[in-house]
């Protein structure tokens, strides 16, 4: 009977459409949170997240309304993030699809209808900001119910700033949305959707119990890592945490498991007890990585502190993944693998805010498949590890499925821009007159570094983008290196495609000649592919004014220091080292 009485399901939509101002309005409505304690965003619990307006992690909250108990997972809505949508999306049975009715559908809306379709989820589509003046309520309605193939009175109209409509929000949720359909007499399985680490705690598990229940100092293990430990405390979210004595089927909350080893508590792995062995939950699938940088360490010391920083935002952050590399420049440091640039930002600034660590990321590259002549396929994302020529067969580069929304008055640009980025055209549909979806496949090299923001640009920010892996093509790719004063930069060093290597090698030299501080002597900042050099700059030497004490006399005298001061800079060229500032990677990721 408990379990008639659960509602579990998350909002899903675009980025910025609204979710968690609606969920603000869910907790004060249902006095989940005291109205004095209730802010902007109350479950964008980073000060990033709440900085940039965008939710980053999903975020569970436990509510009551009408005798129902209600859990909301709050997921982010950025295309980086869609692995946390998924996630959230397995611990739900029904799901609020948002629009907001200034911007109508946009394309991670139909990403995240999908992945919700996939789930077999119910949907409940609501038209969010209706209170603004420039909404276009009854339009954006209209295109929802097209969409999801119901009448247009089924479509809720809310605004999450004011609350209206917010009540019969949750009342859909309650008369819609299906119970939990776990065994609450069964062996006990909980699904791990997230976790975090507590300093006092260890691992803290997010659950979803599926079948049975759970209680207080009971030992407990992980099918998948075979880790066992016992119970130190459960309880849910309201948001805050709250203990319980237990937690049954089909209820979501935490379990602080006492582990202190990250990797012993993986996220989609099955809780169960120590004695038993039930059947593991499905989990999810493994996250792929598409984008590569390395992470170095402007003070070598701290690299032991960005190791444990790493593992630590790994625990909750299952996309990250990293490994240990050394550089000549750069000392040592790691490569990381991320789901994209916005991924790869915020993990940068978590680890110099919350950490303290200052950073040096080199020019984010993605993961090709080289065929070697002796048969063997190798995966590089390492610019460095090359092979030779001889050795290579064919190389492919992963190409992406994009899908773009924009106005028809900006299809004309948008097209001229993709396809100056090696696109293929697909198809083109209409959502309603005035919105159209083009589809194409893109080279993901050529969207991860600043296609987004030309996107937004050409479109005068109307247009959004959605994009999946859609397989490997084949390539011509070269590696450029740089050299300054002849020595070459591996953490500078990039994979290009074969006819650019000539353009970008110039733009970038001239790039590295305004960023890099004069020396003491002449520097040649050069690009090259192989032994050919392809460009070249000089910078410039700073020249002291050796003979300013002199006045008078013979001419004879000023040469001799002239003469002096050339053969010391002759000598500084051969043994001088030159710093790099950070603006010299920050001017590779801005290449365009």
């Amino acid at each position: 009977m408990y379990q008639q009485k659960i509602r579990n399901f998350c909002i899903i939509a675009h980025i910025d459409h609204g979710k968690s101002t609606l969920a603000d309005r869910f907790l004060e409505l249902t006095g989940a949170v005291e109205k004095r304690k209730l802010k902007e965003q109350t479950l964008d619990t980073m000060d990033l997240e709440r900085e940039r307006g965008i939710t980053i992690k999903l975020q569970p909250a436990r509510m009551e309304w009408k005798g129902y108990i209600l859990n909301l997972i709050d997921t982010p809505g950025h295309v980086d993030f869609t692995y946390e949508v998924s996630r959230s999306l397995a611990a739900c049975e029904g799901a609020i699809l948002l629009v907001d009715a200034t911007q109508g559908i946009q394309a991670q809306t139909l990403a995240n209808y999908n992945l919700a379709l996939e789930q077999k989820l119910k949907i409940i589509p609501v038209v969010n900001k209706i209170d603004l003046p420039n909404s276009e309520t009854e339009i954006v309605r209209h295109a929802l119910a097209d969409l999801l193939k119901i009448k247009p009175c089924e479509v809720l109209l809310a605004s999450g700033k004011t609350g209206v409509g917010v009540t019969e929000i949750l009342d859909k949720i309650i008369s819609d949305l299906p119970p939990p359909s776990g065994k609450a007499n069964s062996d006990l399985r909980a699904l791990i959707f997230d976790s975090f680490y507590d300093p006092y705690q260890g691992v803290v598990a997010m659950v979803r119990i599926v079948d049975g229940e759970i209680k207080n100092n009971v030992k407990i293990k992980m099918i998948g890592t075979k880790a066992i430990t016992e119970i130190l405390e459960i309880g849910y979210f309201t948001p805050e945490r709250k203990k319980a004595d237990k937690l049954s089927a089909g209820e979501v909350g935490y379990i602080a498991t006492g582990l202190k080893e990250v990797a012993k508590c993986r996220v989609g792995d099955t809780i169960t007890f120590s004695t038993s062995n039930p059947t593991p939950l499905a989990g999810y699938k493994e996250v792929t990585p598409m984008v590569f940088s390395q992470i170095f360490c402007v003070d070598s010391d701290e690299y032991n502190k960005l190791k444990d920083a790493l593992g630590k935002l790994k625990l909750n952050d299952a996309a990250l993944v990293y490994e240990p590399v050394s550089s000549s420049a750069l000392g040592f440091g790691f490569r990381c693998g991320f789901l994209g640039l916005l991924h790869m930002d915020i993990i940068r600034e978590r680890l110099e805010r919350e950490y303290g660590i200052n950073l040096v990321l080199t020019a984010p590259t993605v993961n090709y498949k080289i065929y070697l002549s002796n048969g063997r396929i190798k995966f590089l994302n390492n610019p460095m590890e090359l092979p030779p020529a001889p050795e290579i067969k064919n190389i492919e580069e992963p190409y992406v499925m994009v899908n773009i929304i924009t106005p028809v008055q900006y299809l004309g640009p948008v097209m001229e821009l993709v396809q100056k980025r090696r696109g293929n055209y697909l198809n083109q549909q209409y959502l309603t007159p005035s919105l159209a979806v083009l589809s194409y496949e893109i080279p993901l090299v050529k969207i991860i570094l600043d296609f987004y923001d030309y996107l937004k640009s050409v479109s005068s920010g109307y247009a959004s983008l959605n994009y999946k892996l859609a397989g490997y093509k084949k390539t011509e790719i070269t590696r450029l290196d740089f050299l300054l004063a002849g020595e070459r930069i591996d953490a500078l060093s990039m994979l290009v495609y074969s006819d650019e290597a000539f353009m970008i090698g110039r733009t970038m030299t001239q790039k590295l000649k305004k960023i890099i501080p004069r020396q003491m002597f002449e520097v040649a900042i050069q690009a090259a592919i192989g032994g050919k050099i392809i460009a070249r700059e000089t910078l410039g030497a700073f020249r002291k004014d050796v003979t300013a004490k002199l006045y008078g006399g013979d001419r004879t005298r000023k040469d001799k220091l002239l003469e002096k001061q050339k053969k010391g800079k002759k000598k500084m060229k051969k043994i001088g080292r030159i710093e790099l500032p950070s603006e010299a990677f920050l001017a590779i990721l801005k290449r365009e």
